[in-house]
């Protein structure tokens, strides 16, 4: 096992950029500037904060723009809250990357069904830049993204860029009527369902709350969708990144080393009472 996944790297934080009233964006380079760290989209880091502790946190940067790395970090802890208190040039530990990331190789060919909500697009950011950096290796794609208001959106200055990519809509949504808001109205499980979008060479990867993820398996199942075409996270209590703590197995599995992307074919067949 290499050193880098079980010491902290340190490396220096370039810049900080407020996403929503809760949520920076930080993006981290090498001390010396020569950033050089292999991940895949959907993998996740475990970051320290010297003096305040360690958590995990996805990637939100993408592998075919290898110049940083970045974290969407909402405020919610201990750690996070530390964070939040950090300016550009001062230092973070890393250990990883961790995790198994998106099946990239799988989708190559299909149409992509993105739905996220919140912070839940953090993680598909990664993904979804990728394929438009890679656009003649998949279909058309499609991408779901609410919040309960329009400041919570993430990423809203990259919208633009997603909108006008070759072949790629985007949707967005309101949980209610805000005066000045052009887009959707509803819940995001409720605009999954109006599009209808059909399963036929399709596949379906959403991340956000656990009740919007709920409603939405239930809505691409009655869609279609098989499960083995339907990928999501899981997030459970990931602590030591590498299978050893214990803190978040599942029955045979660990979420840190054989997730956090699951398709919901696996998801099925893990013990009844999780």
């Amino acid at each position: 096992m290499s050193r880098a996944l079980l010491l902290p790297q340190v490396f220096k934080i370039k810049t900080i950029k407020r996403l929503t009233p809760d949520t920076l964006l930080y993006e981290v380079t090498d001390q010396d500037g020569n950033f050089d760290l292999s991940y895949r989209p959907g993998q996740f880091m475990e970051v320290s904060i010297f003096g305040s502790g360690e958590c995990p946190i996805s990637i939100t940067s993408t592998p075919s723009r290898p110049q940083h790395i970045e974290f969407a970090v909402r405020e919610v802890g201990l750690v996070s809250g530390a964070m939040h208190n950090l300016e550009p040039s001062e230092h973070i530990g890393l250990r990883g990357p961790f995790g198994n990331g998106f099946p990239i190789d799988a989708l190559k060919g299909k149409d992509i069904f993105f739905i996220a909500g919140g912070i839940g697009l953090a993680p598909l950011r990664s993904l979804i830049n990728y394929m438009l950096d890679h656009r003649e290796d998949f279909g058309a794609i499609d991408i779901v993204y609410g919040a309960r208001s329009p400041e919570l959106l993430c990423f809203a200055e990259e919208f633009a860029a997603w909108q006008e990519a070759p072949d790629t809509r985007l949707h967005l949504t309101i949980d209610k009527e805000t005066p000045g808001w052009q887009g959707k109205v509803g819940f995001v499980p409720a605009i999954v369902k109006e599009l209808g979008l059909p399963p036929r060479d399709r596949a379906a990867i959403a991340c956000g709350p656990p009740v919007m993820i709920k409603f939405t398996l239930l809505d691409l199942a009655a869609l279609g969708y098989p499960d083995e075409d339907v990928i999501t996270t899981l997030e459970l209590k990931m602590k030591c990144g590498v299978g050893k703590c214990g803190r978040c197995n599942i029955g045979p599995i660990y979420v840190c080393r054989e997730g956090p992307v699951f398709r919901l074919s696996e998801l099925n067949r893990l013990p009844a009472e999780y």
